[in-house]
């Protein structure tokens, strides 16, 4: 595959990943990527065509509504990828079972319900009991819902199955790295490699928690309830804004403006992230290989 350096960048802002049981999935343009590691040290890789809507209904490509669009989208898939891989690496044969749309699509309702909790509505609930207003409301506001991210993560990477899927959550970064650098994909290679990446969701969580400062400082109410309609109702708008600018944070990655604006989201990836070894950067390799010739194959 040879690509310039600007198609291999736009390219690349395709791809999504994500740590799932035991492995990686990989997102391109059109197909789903899934590959885990089984028991028996062997590695299953499952491919499948996306079928987007957008694909159809090309408004949903445009800039801030596809953010909110790619938001359920990611979500779908990473609920299914986690039921594939649970059952491929956990799963007698006998008893595997996967999730079908309707299961898929509850758990995604279950999933945004209790993010929107824990991360707009407690944070508002808890500045609420302090006597200040305004923006400086909204600044701390911000504190606490990241202070409630941090905490959050800390605590479920005291278990040991997530300290796992952090090792495979920087597999994926690596090998998505080595393929952005234009190198062979070896393990050899992907070592090299940061297990950092600008586009990573925790940088996108970070730059929610900015954005929504921004954003909730624009609308004010004395109602307590309003105020929390508006925290609940805006949640679209401050995802489709963070979306484009992960994107942008993503494109222009190499700038130094740009790198000193990514820092923070960077070092928050220290919690959501682990080194690899080198099983796990086989695993990653072998998604980004595999979405890379499906891909290739379906043009």
């Amino acid at each position: 595959m040879n690509l310039t350096s600007n198609e291999k960048n736009e390219q690349s802002l395709a791809f999504g990943g994500q740590a799932v049981m035991e492995g990686v999935m990989i997102r391109s343009k059109d197909h789903l990527v899934i590959s885990v590691r089984q028991p028996n040290d062997e590695i299953v890789t499952k491919s499948e065509k996306l079928h987007s809507l957008s694909t159809k209904y090309g408004f949903l490509k445009l800039p801030f509504i596809r953010g909110i669009f790619s938001l359920f989208e990611t979500l779908y898939a990473g609920v299914k990828g986690i039921s594939f891989s649970a059952n491929a690496a956990f799963a007698e044969e006998d008893e595997k079972e996967t999730l079908g749309p309707k299961e898929i699509a509850v758990a995604v309702v279950l999933a945004v319900g209790l993010s929107v909790l824990l991360f707009f509505a407690t944070p508002f609930a808890l500045t609420t009991l302090l006597d200040i207003e305004g923006v400086v409301f909204n600044i701390v506001e911000g504190v606490v819902r990241l202070a409630i991210l941090l905490a959050y993560m800390v605590v479920i990477s005291l278990f040991a199955d997530f300290k796992r899927i952090f090792q495979y959550h920087g597999a994926e970064h690596a090998a998505i790295n080595t393929y952005e650098a234009g190198v062979e994909l070896n393990v050899e290679n992907a070592r090299e490699h940061s297990r950092f990446h600008a586009r990573c969701g925790t940088s996108f969580l970070l730059i929610v928690a900015v954005v929504s400062i921004v954003v909730f400082s624009l609308v004010s109410s004395p109602n307590y309830w309003v105020r929390l309609s508006y925290r609940i109702l805006l949640i679209p708008v401050i995802s489709s804004l963070s979306y484009e600018l992960l994107r942008i944070s993503g494109k222009y990655k190499d700038s130094l403006i740009m790198r000193i604006l990514i820092a923070p989201g960077i070092a928050l990836q220290h919690f959501t992230t682990r080194p690899p070894d080198d099983k796990m950067l086989e695993v990653a390799l072998t998604a980004v290989k595999e979405v890379l010739s499906v891909q290739k194959a379906s043009e």
